[in-house]
């Protein structure tokens, strides 16, 4: 594993500045330079990699050294990572003296604030050359099977440094398995990446082992990598600490979006309007920043994500991206954007927290789906409410599953299915006619998030839906 400390300053560190920090294991080190030169290593004469200084990240948007480490850091900030390996004891302090030579120069902080200091920290040679793991920094085993990833932070998050395992492992043909201790949460972002890849969150627990962070399921390990254990019916067992119930986020919950826009692919196309939409109709104000990776650090700007989203269609290369919302107001938004046959495709999960005693704005729904469709090529779009923290983390432990409230369809697949026949769909509940009569969207309303009968209802459109679209 590695042992991070986090310079937080309000000016960027200079060359002179990041030389004084690289001093902190005095003239014996090498500097060694990693990812295309975005990472500086400290090394042993043998070449063995002790800490990884990542490249500055300038934090134009408010809230996120409080989101992701849970204290103040007024923006505009620059954060800079420092991370120690497990493999040599004297990483843990020497990581912490980059980092407090860093902030005492520039007048800043450090996470966690008692890991910063200015000692010399002696790394004695052990004389033997180093076992170098390939593939990026932050990977502790890899095996055949499987890129695994220890991390100690309480909030694991989609750093630029994680996105690099990601793509290697997918690269590679491995899975990703990031293991971190039981009270660790990650953002909404990091999950849906997991999600989309071959990757397992393994939560490390000192009573019961390991377990899959998300589904509960023991783990052991096989062959290179984690797989989940079965009792002898073959069903699989549910770790203990999971089913305990917790108190964080009780009462919390959090409305989910999951929407597709198809836009023609155009010279004045300018991207991220659908998000924008959403979140003032959701929020009352629109996105505060953007960015490839966690932290965000761009001011919101749909002509830049754009710009980013034309440069990487070029080289055939799909853009993924993260927005938040103000701190005051819980939101958080993935969105990857790709170059197909049908057009230029947004997919977007939008997740708005709302703490206890606050009333998700469910009305507002159908004016939503009306206005994505009328202003934006809305091609599908599905509301989800569930049971969650209000600040849009996920615990290790089980927490109730979403229950659809709506499913949209837009005027293009309308058209393309016909209909009379779409509004069939469902033969008890006739789906609202939104837009123009002559090129309307369909919008199913299937309650208020408390029946979980809605999952029946949702996948019964779905199903007839796609039936339609295959014998058309």
């Amino acid at each position: 594993m590695t042992h991070d400390v986090i310079a937080l300053t309000p000016a960027m560190p200079d060359t002179k500045t990041l030389l004084a920090a690289l001093h902190a294991g005095g003239p014996d080190l090498r500097v060694n330079g990693a990812a295309n030169g975005a990472v500086a290593q400290l090394c042993r004469a043998s070449g063995q990699p002790l800490v990884s200084i990542e490249a500055p990240r300038f934090l134009q948007v408010p809230g996120e050294a409080a989101r992701l480490l849970g204290m103040d850091a007024t923006a505009p900030v620059w954060w800079t990572e420092v991370r120690g390996t497990s493999a040599v004891t004297e990483a843990r302090r020497l990581a912490g003296s980059v980092a407090g030579r860093l902030v005492a120069v520039l007048d800043g902080t450090t996470w966690p604030r008692e890991a910063a200091h200015t000692d010399v920290v002696a790394v004695p040679d052990t004389g033997r050359a180093a076992e170098a793991v390939l593939g990026p920094t932050g990977i502790d085993v890899l095996t055949d099977k499987a890129a695994i990833v220890i991390h100690d932070r309480p909030i694991a998050a989609a750093t630029p440094w994680l996105a690099d395992v990601i793509r290697f492992t997918t690269g590679t043909g491995r899975e990703l398995h990031l293991i971190t201790p039981p009270r660790a949460r990650l953002t909404l972002p990091l999950r849906t990446l997991l999600d989309h890849i071959p990757g397992r969150w393994v939560v490390q627990d000192p009573e019961q082992g390991y377990y899959d962070g998300l589904t509960g399921s023991e783990l052991t390990w096989n062959d290179g990598h984690f797989t989940p254990a079965a009792d002898p019916d073959g069903r699989p067992r549910v770790a203990s600490p999971f089913k305990r119930p917790r108190a964080d986020g009780e009462s919390e919950r959090q409305l989910v979006l999951s929407l597709r826009t198809i836009h023609p692919a155009t010279d004045h196309l300018v991207l991220g309007g659908a998000l924008e939409c959403a979140w003032q109709m959701l929020t009352g104000a629109a996105p505060a920043g953007w960015s490839t990776a966690e932290p965000v650090n761009l001011p919101w700007s749909r002509g830049q994500l754009t710009d980013l989203a034309r440069d990487r269609a070029r080289s055939s290369t799909p853009t993924w991206l993260v927005a938040v919302g103000a701190p005051e107001r819980p939101a958080i938004a993935t969105t990857r954007i790709a170059h197909t046959r049908a057009g230029i495709e947004e997919h977007i999960t939008l997740a708005v927290g709302h703490a206890a005693g606050q009333r998700p704005p469910l009305e507002a729904l159908p004016k939503l789906a009306e206005t994505l469709a009328d202003r934006h090529d809305l091609a599908t779009m599905v509301t989800e409410l569930r049971p969650a923290r209000a600040d849009l983390t996920a615990p290790a432990h089980h927490e109730p599953p979403s229950i659809p409230l709506s499913f949209t369809l837009g005027p293009d697949a309308v058209a393309e299915l016909g209909l009379a026949r779409t509004r069939r769909a469902l033969a008890e509940l006739a789906p609202a006619q939104l837009g123009p009569t002559a090129r309307p969207a369909l919008h199913f309303t299937f309650g208020d998030g408390t029946n979980t009968s809605a999952w029946q209802r949702l996948h019964q459109v779905t199903a007839y839906l796609g039936t339609g679209r295959r014998s058309a």
